[in-house]
């Protein structure tokens, strides 16, 4: 949905996302309740006529005009005129983990803006994690409407689930090795440097590490063991460090 451009400054960092349900039918205002509205009151402390970052889920980004801000109500005029920034070549393949250590890797990687998501089961992770409320399908998209807003993106990376480690090692992950380079996170591994621009596939085991078999299917289906030296890393400083790696 397009707006007028409103000629005015940025006044805020982080971007307002935006979706159509959020339109008053057949206008170029929104009207926003809940969490955003109640970031913007509080957070940003913004007031009538000041301009906010606003962005189109999956679309694009441009500016919001704040017309009318109560305590329970937030108005924009709303305008587009740019594209998000491009997602890093990259897709992660984690091993489920913690639900609370889940939701910041959802946000992480979504900031950081890999392609797409995939958890996966393997020896070491709890089986009970699969029963988590935080993979609701609300759940997950919370966290990565949040990360979309810290990056000031507006397209939503894929997450799927893979409940049993064989069909993911055999079936899934040759399809996404296809043209792209995979690569195991160990500490046995050693980091070479490979070109931001090379596709990859990066994969991240749980907190106890894989297990040889593990390990020995993932080299099978041709991928590299990397590491960033001896010390044993939580998933979520992993996920960061090998990330900031490869962008």
């Amino acid at each position: 949905m397009q707006g007028r451009f409103m000629n005015r400054p940025y006044c805020f960092m982080n971007l307002i996302l935006l979706f159509p349900s959020d339109f008053i039918a057949n206008t170029s205002r929104v009207l926003l309740t809940g969490r955003r509205q109640a970031h913007v009151l509080e957070v940003h402390r913004a007031a009538v006529e000041d301009v906010l970052i606003v962005g189109m889920e999956n679309g694009q980004i441009g500016q919001g005009r704040v017309t009318r801000l109560t305590a329970k109500e937030l108005e924009m005029e709303v305008a587009f005129f740019s594209d998000p920034v491009p997602k890093i070549p990259v897709i992660l393949c984690v091993a489920l983990m913690r639900p609370l250590v889940l939701k910041r890797v959802l946000q992480t990687a979504t900031t950081m803006g890999v392609e797409a998501i995939h958890l996966f089961h393997s020896r070491r992770v709890e089986k009970s994690f699969w029963q988590s409320t935080a993979l609701q399908p609300v759940e997950i998209r919370e966290q990565l409407v949040l990360g979309l807003e810290q990056a000031r993106d507006t397209v939503l990376p894929s997450v799927m689930f893979h409940k049993r480690f064989k069909p993911f090692v055999e079936d899934v992950l040759p399809l996404l090795l296809k043209k792209r380079q995979g690569l195991v996170a160990d500490p046995s591994g050693g980091f070479s440097v490979v070109p931001a621009a090379v596709p990859k596939v990066l994969i991240i085991g749980p907190e106890g590490g894989f297990i040889p078999y593990e390990l020995d299917r993932f080299s099978h289906a041709g991928c590299t063991l990397v590491g960033l030296g001896p010390r044993i890393l939580r998933v979520e400083t992993a996920v960061t460090s090998f990330l900031a790696r490869l962008v």
